[in-house]
């Protein structure tokens, strides 16, 4: 079975879809809140795990996850809109209906964290447990997006690159 045998996949984005990405400033402000998002996460599962392995550092995990969890809500209300912009829909868009849907798996699991730390539903440990529950599936979901984003760059039009020991004269 060759390559040519493959059934071929249908384009993330269409031209129209590409333009869109490509004009709307929501395509940067994910682009900065994406890796900031993720930062944030690294720092707060040290975090959490120390306080999971050591019980001190509770109020620093507490904090380091209520700041990755409104993080995670600012990038989901401008992916929505994001979304709205590209694909005419704030939420599953057939190109992104799976990452939408581990999404709200996500939000939830963070909304549960903030509800137990609020009410004061979970011990120390419970708290910790639920945040490397919903940083798990936060996992799961950059994973999708990043394989998302690999898949739109290897669909991109190629672009012609200029032949070495030629220069490119600008007009």
């Amino acid at each position: 079975m060759g390559p040519s045998d493959r059934t071929a996949r249908p384009p993330l984005y269409t031209s129209a879809e590409r333009g869109r990405r490509d004009a709307t400033r929501w395509t940067l402000v994910q682009g900065l809140l994406a890796p900031l998002q993720f930062l944030v996460f690294l720092v707060s599962l040290g975090l959490v795990l120390r306080t999971l392995s050591t019980g001190e550092g509770e109020a620093a995990a507490n904090l380091s996850v209520l700041a990755k969890t409104f993080l995670l809500y600012a990038i989901m209300v401008t992916g929505s809109i994001w979304e709205k912009a590209v694909f005419g829909r704030y939420l599953f868009a057939p190109a992104f209906y799976w990452e939408d849907v581990v999404s709200m798996l996500v939000l939830a699991l963070h909304t549960a964290y903030l509800g137990a730390l609020g009410f004061g539903l979970l011990g120390t440990a419970g708290l910790m447990w639920l945040a490397l529950a919903a940083y798990a599936s936060y996992a799961v979901n950059a994973t999708q997006f990043l394989l998302k984003l690999r898949a739109a760059r290897l669909q991109a039009p190629r672009r012609p690159r200029p032949v070495a020991g030629t220069a490119m004269v600008a007009r």
